[in-house]
């Protein structure tokens, strides 16, 4: 563990340019190559959900199969232990924490995204490719007076990149409860117009809190507002019956309009990505996933998510084009068991961890809230494996730019950098350092990780998960104490102060690079 700390923040930011001139120097050869890109995006997965990650109450056949045929990450990250900032930080390449407006987004949030960024999908748009949106979006949608739910939802996917989508707006807990198709709702009736708010009740329509007896899943924490389908959510929503979508139906839905964009586009390169719900809450799985796992409606929800990737990936080989094809598997942050719903996901687990060896969960600074599954898969273009390179979500943009010969300007993707060699197998290291963010923010730099001091709650007893706040800096060594047990921050004052410095140092700079 002797480490020389005075040069610890130079090597870091020389690694830095190395990765962004790596990006710019790749091969014309790589970037004729224009394989497809499928991004399957889970929600809510932890490390210890699925199975080649070493789980053994629940078993993720499709999920392995996929790993088996490519790289399995034991150090991958979300940028974020939240759903809209990990989103955010994936389709910018730019963490989120450097821009304000990115926390959780609510229902009727306006687009959090500038539409003169360079995003991911508009970089790989300008390669060529065709680029689809489908599943949870979750980061705003309209103009800065809202969305428009009866007319044009714009701005929205297509206005920073997507030539095509089917979005749930927000999540399944937040109304409105109606898809997204491009720019409008579909199959809303326009004598029945939708009404949503998120300060008051809309109508006469009956909620969660004032009628619980119509609920046919009860609120833990919340969800007691609208009620659509037997289930309470966030917010008030009144109209759109028939655009309401069936919450059993969610993701045989989701993985048909996936699987039709690749039908759609087998012809030319596309780029997919595919946001699922799994394993979100409200967990109401389909009937032929409904009670398989032997760990409730949390552990069947795992079982649909299996499926849907085995679906995408038989829908790959069927077209014969899997070979083209890089497949990414990973999720948007750790796992969470009760978040807001009596669903008997905590009484079943049944000796069942989803956070792995790890520690916290999804809103958590320790490791669990952002180390997630992290798959990549490109048949005979990578060494298959298992790596414990340190790679990052928010280096999709970066590694996609070099991968099709695209440049990047200055201020594009500021935190992004190519890290091609790491996803194939090239190499073994990754980056040098990566930012986790949560309620405070943390650097991992090699075995160390360093929480930064914050004033936050230790834990949140509403989800039962340790948030990892405290007002004293942590230190870990996470190769030897992956589970964060013993802060040893008095033991090592200058590993704290090079972290500290180095993090200090990223926020000023405003760019990793």
């Amino acid at each position: 563990m002797m480490v020389n700390m005075k040069t610890m923040l130079g090597i870091a930011l020389a690694m830095g340019i190395a990765g962004h001139l790596q990006a710019q120097q790749r091969t014309a050869a790589s970037g004729a190559q224009r394989p497809n890109i499928v991004l399957i995006y889970a929600d809510d997965l932890g490390y210890g959900d699925v199975s080649c990650n070493g789980a053994t109450k629940v078993r993720t056949p499709n999920i392995d199969r996929l790993a088996g045929q490519g790289i399995r990450f034991t150090n991958g990250h979300a940028s974020s232990a939240t759903c809209t900032p990990s989103r955010y930080s994936l389709l910018t390449g730019q963490y989120a924490w450097r821009k304000k407006g990115t926390g959780i987004a609510p229902g009727n949030a306006s687009l959090i995204i500038d539409t003169a960024m360079n995003t991911l999908p508009r970089m790989l748009q300008r390669a060529g490719y065709a680029t689809g949106a489908v599943g949870k979006w979750h980061l705003g949608i309209g103009d800065e007076k809202g969305p428009d739910w009866n007319g044009e939802l714009r701005p929205g996917p297509l206005e920073i990149g997507f030539s095509y989508c089917w979005i749930m707006p927000a999540t399944a807990d937040r109304v409105p409860c109606v898809y997204v198709e491009n720019s409008r709702v579909a199959n809303l009736d326009p004598n029945d117009p939708i009404r949503v708010s998120y300060t008051a009740p809309v109508g006469n329509e009956p909620t969660g809190k004032k009628n619980p007896e119509l609920l046919v899943m009860k609120s833990s924490n919340g969800h007691n507002n609208a009620i659509v389908n037997g289930i309470g959510r966030i917010g008030f929503m009144q109209g759109g019956a028939a655009a309401l979508w069936k919450d059993d139906r969610i993701a045989a839905t989701l993985t048909g309009k996936a699987t039709d964009f690749i039908i759609n586009h087998k012809n030319t390169p596309f780029f997919l990505y595919f946001a699922t719900h799994d394993i979100h809450v409200p967990r109401v799985p389909g009937k032929e996933f409904e009670g398989k796992s032997g760990l409730g409606v949390r552990g069947d929800a795992i079982l649909q998510l299996d499926w849907t990737v085995g679906q995408i990936m038989h829908t790959l080989d069927s077209l014969h084009i899997a070979d083209n094809t890089v497949f990414i598997f990973t999720s948007d942050n750790g796992p969470v068991v009760d978040d807001g719903y009596q669903d008997q996901a905590v009484e079943l687990l049944n000796g069942h961890t989803p956070s792995g060896k790890f520690r916290g969960g999804k809103y958590s600074n320790f490791d669990a809230g952002t180390r997630v599954p992290f798959v990549v898969r490109w048949p005979g273009n990578m060494k298959r494996g298992v790596s414990n390179a340190l790679v990052s979500q928010v280096d999709f943009l970066g590694t996609f730019a070099a991968l099709t010969g695209q440049t990047l300007q200055h201020e594009d993707a500021p935190d992004s950098f190519d890290m091609l060699p790491a996803f194939t197998g090239k190499d073994k290291k990754g980056r040098a350092s990566v930012i986790e963010h949560a309620g405070a923010l943390a650097i991992i730099h090699g075995n160390w990780k360093y929480i930064e001091p914050g004033n936050g709650a230790r834990y949140d007893h509403s989800v039962n998960i340790e948030l990892g706040n405290d007002p004293a800096p942590q230190l870990y060594d996470i190769a030897g104490d992956p589970a964060e047990k013993k802060n040893v921050a008095a033991q090592h004052p200058e590993v704290v102060k090079a972290l500290a410095a180095e993090l200090q140092a990223l926020k000023d700079a405003g760019r990793s690079r």
